[in-house]
C-alpha cells in the first residue's frame, strides 16, 4: 500500500504534536496551496484559540510548520493574553 502512495501521491503528512510555549499550546497546521504549503497554526489556552494565518509560502509542510511555531512564539511574546 505505501509503495501505492508513494507513486502517486495519496500519503497523509502527518499531523505536528502541539508544542507548549508560556502557557500557550501552539499546533503547527500547514495548508497545501499548489505545489507550497502555507503557514498556518492554532494557538490556544484556556478555552481560548487564535488562528494564525500568514502569507509566507514554504517548499515543504516541515519548513511551513516550523516557522508556524517560531512565528507563534513571536506573537505570544509580544501580546501574550491580548492575542484572544
Amino acid at each position: 500500500m505505501a509503495l501505492f502512495s508513494k507513486l502517486f501521491g495519496k500519503s497523509e503528512p502527518t499531523m505536528p504534536e502541539a508544542e507548549q510555549h508560556e502557557g500557550f499550546s501552539i499546533t503547527p497546521q500547514s495548508v497545501k496551496e499548489g505545489g507550497q504549503y502555507r503557514l498556518t497554526a492554532l494557538i490556544e489556552k484556556d478555552g481560548k484559540s487564535h488562528m494564525l494565518i500568514r502569507a509566507d509560502h514554504f517548499a515543504s509542510a516541515d519548513e511551513a510548520n516550523a516557522a508556524a511555531v517560531a512565528k507563534a512564539k513571536m506573537l505570544i511574546d509580544q501580546l501574550g493574553d491580548g492575542l484572544f
